[in-house]
């Protein structure tokens, strides 16, 4: 296996403890769906400064609010417990995009944004989930503007230049 370095992983859940006696692990997961684990194969369990592991994913299903991870290799509550509070990683390059309209949050913090006038509104450093869609934090000088992620607002998105523009609706910037 080559190197693999932390600016190649993307967290994507963590581990809050041991579940049964064979292995399990219960964990919270940032990602969509469980397809996330599954496609990606194998998962980096990261626990301290320097303790990386990576494990292939046997299984992973719903249990209450939390899902329970099957990992290859951990087949004991002893073997399961040594990666309680540990981060779950992927490789960002096994993440699949659905959609040419799809950004992935790790993409889009850091953004530059925008006004379709050209002004320049700040810099978007948090994303957060509403339900219905997500909302971009932007910040510029300590003041912060709540833009929401919808078609109507977000006119265009370039990663590769590291921009986005938007055309906010009536009374969502007070610019002032």
């Amino acid at each position: 296996m080559s190197k693999i370095g932390l600016r190649d992983l993307i967290l994507i859940g963590h581990v809050i403890r041991p579940h049964g006696l064979t292995g399990l692990l219960r964990i919270v997961s940032y990602a969509q769906s469980k397809e996330t684990f599954l496609e990606a194969g194998s998962v980096f369990l990261i626990k301290g400064e320097n303790d990386l592991y990576e494990k292939k994913v046997v299984s992973i299903r719903p249990h209450r609010l939390f899902y329970l991870l099957k990992l290859s290799g951990l087949n004991s509550i002893d073997q399961a417990e040594i990666f309680r509070g540990a981060g779950v990683f992927i490789r960002k390059d096994s993440l699949v995009k659905r959609d040419e309209d799809e950004f992935f949050w790790h993409e889009l913090l850091g953004l530059e944004v925008y006004l379709v006038t050209g002004q320049y509104l700040g810099v978007l450093k948090e994303i957060f989930p509403t339900g219905s869609n997500d909302v971009y934090v932007v910040e510029n000088q300590g003041k912060e503007f709540l833009i929401p992620a919808i078609h109507q607002v977000v006119k265009e998105i370039n990663i590769a230049q590291k921009r986005m523009v938007i055309s906010p609706m009536m009374g969502l910037l007070d610019l002032s």
